[in-house]
């Protein structure tokens, strides 16, 4: 198929990538033009592990193009999807602003029959508002296209992007007509080989599974935490309570460690909007506002345990930070619960030493403070330090720290002492003693 895609984010340029494997023809739109000439030249606009080659190959092969033009780029596609951002807005809400004004364009400009698909996180209701604009507008100028709407979340972690849509757990497709419907199951077919993957139903429900989903998964982030809380005031190990939670299936194994809370570009916008959804239905979505308390306190507990260990004169610490984008195997630094920690160190007067595989840079243009040392090796970041917060959800460097002692050997107080207490989660203030080095008092804090 001829295929459009508008935008060139995490799931445009992904989403492109992945069908010009399968054979399409497929251009990238996108209205920056210098983002554009980065990609031409190699240079992807973010971390995405096995996308450049993909990206690569789809140029070569003659089957993967870009254009800053929107009239060119759509010109002649069967299937045109709009990957356009949709950021929170002050109140809450997903901003469609740009997803309305791309498909006002659209509905001048079109000259064919087509199907437009939604892959933006937007509101419920916004396909049909979309179908609308095209009705409308292709009555005031006399056009006799069929140019339909449907809906195709996607579901891709960053990270793992590229297998997420070449193998996906679902394919979800929301339509308003089995036409619509047949040409979206034709083009997934090739990452559907089992027939299970897919799942047909009607715009409306489409729009809210995405919402559903992270909804879910923000929920279960928040509860594990607010347990881990509960079971640090009673003396239990929250750690050993998963391993149990892990063995009934009605549970299942993953997002059960406790942490600093969720972050990135998706899971806090998504439920900001989903909360506001069901306020202007006059839904009081008690626990998804619970779940984001939940979420807002667990960086605040970790920077109260941090102070509580150094002393709550932090103008004399340098503390280290490993890990700053959201999680593994990315650069997006969005709603990243590291960020927060150290902007809320730095403004209590902490030196901060940080270092991230494949993050640093972005930090370096978001933050611009004297006090912020962003390190290129792991270990340099601890020199000098006084305390250690290891995110988590990094497990590359959580093999690091345990692997090599010199890191930890080299986080010492001014006192020459060196410090060997781990915090598993915020929520504990017990912090089990790991053992002596060289003859002096083990006292080490890993806070993450």
């Amino acid at each position: 198929m001829k295929l459009a895609i508008v935008g060139t984010g995490y799931v445009g340029l992904v989403t492109a990538a992945c069908l010009a494997k399968a054979g399409n023809e497929v251009t990238c739109i996108d209205n920056n033009v210098s983002k554009l000439a980065r990609i031409a030249a190699g240079q992807l606009p973010f971390h995405e592990p096995q996308l450049p080659c993909l990206v690569n190959e789809g140029r070569a092969a003659g089957r993967l193009r870009f254009t800053g033009s929107l009239r060119d780029g759509v010109q002649d596609a069967s299937i045109i999807f709009l990957s356009i951002g949709t950021p929170s807005a002050a109140d809450g809400c997903a901003d469609t602003s740009s997803l309305l004004a791309c498909v006002a364009s659209l509905a001048e400009m079109l000259d064919h029959d087509c199907l437009v698909v939604v892959k933006s996180t937007a509101p419920v209701g916004t396909c049909d508002a979309l179908q609308q604009i095209f009705r409308s507008t292709l009555r005031a100028r006399g056009a006799g296209l069929n140019i339909e709407v449907a809906c195709n979340p996607e579901f891709l972690a960053e990270g793992s992007a590229v297998h997420d849509f070449l193998e996906p757990a679902r394919i979800v497709i929301g339509t308003a007509s089995a036409q619509a419907s047949a040409m979206l199951r034709q083009l997934y077919a090739p990452f559907d080989a089992d027939g299970k993957r897919m799942l047909a139903m009607e715009l409306r429900s489409a729009e809210f599974a995405k919402y559903a989903c992270n909804a879910m998964l923000a929920a279960r982030v928040s509860m594990v935490n607010e347990l881990a809380a509960i079971a640090a005031q009673m003396g239990a190990d929250m750690d050993a309570v998963s391993s149990v939670l892990r063995t009934d299936p009605r549970i299942g194994g993953r997002y059960l460690q406790p942490g600093v809370g969720y972050g990135g570009s998706c899971l806090p916008k998504d439920l900001r909007a989903l909360i506001r959804m069901a306020q202007d239905r006059q839904e009081p979505a008690t626990l998804l506002r619970s779940v984001e308390l939940v979420n807002q306190r667990q960086v605040r507990l970790l920077f109260d345990a941090i102070r509580q260990y150094v002393g709550d004169d932090l103008g004399h610490c340098r503390i280290a930070v490993w890990g700053l984008a959201f999680k593994p195997d990315t650069d997006d630094i969005r709603e990243a619960p590291s960020l927060i920690l150290i902007r809320m160190l730095l403004d209590a007067g902490a030196q901060v030493s940080a270092y991230d595989p494949v993050a640093n840079k972005p930090v370096r243009r978001v933050i611009h403070d004297a006090a912020l040392n962003l390190t290129d090796d792991a270990y340099a970041a601890c020199d000098g330090s006084d305390a250690l917060h290891v995110a988590r959800e990094h497990a590359c460097l959580l093999a690091a720290m345990k692997a090599h002692a010199q890191a930890m050997q080299m986080v010492e107080h001014p006192d020459g002492k060196v410090s060997h207490r781990r915090l598993s989660n915020p929520h504990e203030n017990k912090i089990p003693q790991l053992g002596e080095q060289a003859g002096k008092e083990a006292q080490e804090r890993i806070a993450q």
